[in-house]
Parts: structure tokens; sequence; C-alpha cells
């Protein structure tokens, strides 16, 4: 099966795959698993690049021959894995210290607050890598507060591994299963994404408002 071949195939309608779709695919059919697994760990770099389009595609691909599904699992996850390392670094890197002399800086935003999330993180950073790996938006930078925090590598690393293996074996099976209609995946992902999204600005709303209403109460005592 050659790349324009199976670029053809991944849309029944017969419309050109490009973009994040056209690029995963022919980077498949160049370099087989690995390359699923390269696009992987891009994709925990630049979250723009979604995991949701790129994993189907990858079962899709699986289907086609190009590589068997057990592949596509093993260097999509490594993949994930080494893309999570990556990111782990840069918070290990950054350290806590940078963090709270940063958060000192930040407007509605208190030493203390860096000071409870390390607290919670201690308490829960296990759980939080785990199922963090299967949250959109979460799955990539769950890694820098684990790094920041200096979860034991290899407790991170099992951690990392089991939630990406799960999350991915879900999208690679779908598509592999639809075969030319994996796109249908990206349509349930999407809608899990979007509430994700909505979720996360929310919560954003309700801690400025909140913090706003804080300071402002403060200032009229002061002023009393």
């Amino acid at each position: 099966m050659t790349p324009v071949s199976v670029l053809a195939a991944a849309d029944p309608s017969g419309a050109p795959v490009d973009g994040v779709a056209g690029w995963a695919v022919d980077l498949m059919e160049r370099l087989g698993g690995p390359g699923a697994g390269l696009a992987i760990a891009l994709e925990n770099l630049f979250p723009p690049l979604p995991s949701e389009v790129i994993l189907p595609l990858a079962g899709f691909t699986a289907s086609r021959g190009t590589f068997t599904v057990g592949g596509a699992l093993f260097w999509t996850t490594l993949g994930s894995v080494v893309g999570a390392l990556a990111l782990y670094a840069v918070g290990a890197a950054f350290g806590l210290r940078r963090t709270r002399a940063i958060a000192m800086r930040m407007p509605l935003v208190k030493v203390e607050d860096v000071d409870r999330t390390e607290a919670w993180f201690h308490r829960h950073g296990a759980k939080a890598v785990f199922f963090g790996r299967m949250i959109p938006i979460f799955r990539s930078f769950i890694s820098i507060p684990a790094g920041v925090e200096r979860m034991p590598l290899l407790k991170f690393v099992a951690l990392t591994t089991a939630g990406s293996l799960i999350w991915n074996s879900v999208f690679v099976t779908a598509g592999y299963v639809l075969g030319e209609n994996w796109h249908r995946v990206e349509g349930y992902a999407g809608t899990f994404q979007r509430v994700v999204i909505v979720v996360v600005v929310l919560a954003v709303a309700w801690f400025v408002v909140d913090r706003v209403r804080a300071v402002r109460v403060r200032r009229r005592s002061d002023g009393a």
C-alpha cells in the first residue's frame, strides 16, 4: 500500500486528506510504526496536534496493513512516554522555587496557591498523572507539575505508560475497526474535549471573580 493510496482511502468521500490527517498518514506510511510514535510524541509537546485524530489514523493505517495493531499501540505509547518525559524535564528544570517566584509577580495569584497545589499533588499526584493521560489538554500539561514536584521518575514513567496505553488503545482500536470511517471517532472525542474546555474556562472565571471580589473587600476594609 503506497502513501498515495492510503491517503486516498482515508476519506471515503474521495476528498483529499490534508492538514494534520494528511501529515500523520504520510508520516506513518513513510516511517511505519515509528512514524506513529513520532506523531504522538509531537502531539504531547504541541497540544494543537490532536491525538484524537492521530490515534484513529494509526489504527486505520494498521488496518491497511502498513503495520500491526500491536505495533501501533507499542509505538504510540512509546511516543506518549517520550513526549511526557520531555515536559517532565521542563518542569524539573524550572523547579518549585521559580514557580513560586513567578506566582509572586502574577496578578490575583498568591504563593499560597502554589503551596496548596504542591500539597494537593503530594496527596493525589499519582492519580493526577494516571487519569490526566486520558483527559484532553491535561494529558500533556500534567507532566510539567510532575517534573516540578520531582515525582520519582520510574513511578512517573509507569503511570504515564499505563494511562497512555489505555487512552491509545481506545482510539487506535476504534480507528482499526471503523477503517475508512475512522473520522467518526473525532466527532465524539471533539465533544469530550469541548466539555473539558468549558469546565476549565468556568473554573478560571470563578477563580478570577473570587479573587477580584476578595481584593475589593480588602480595599474597602483598609479604607474604612
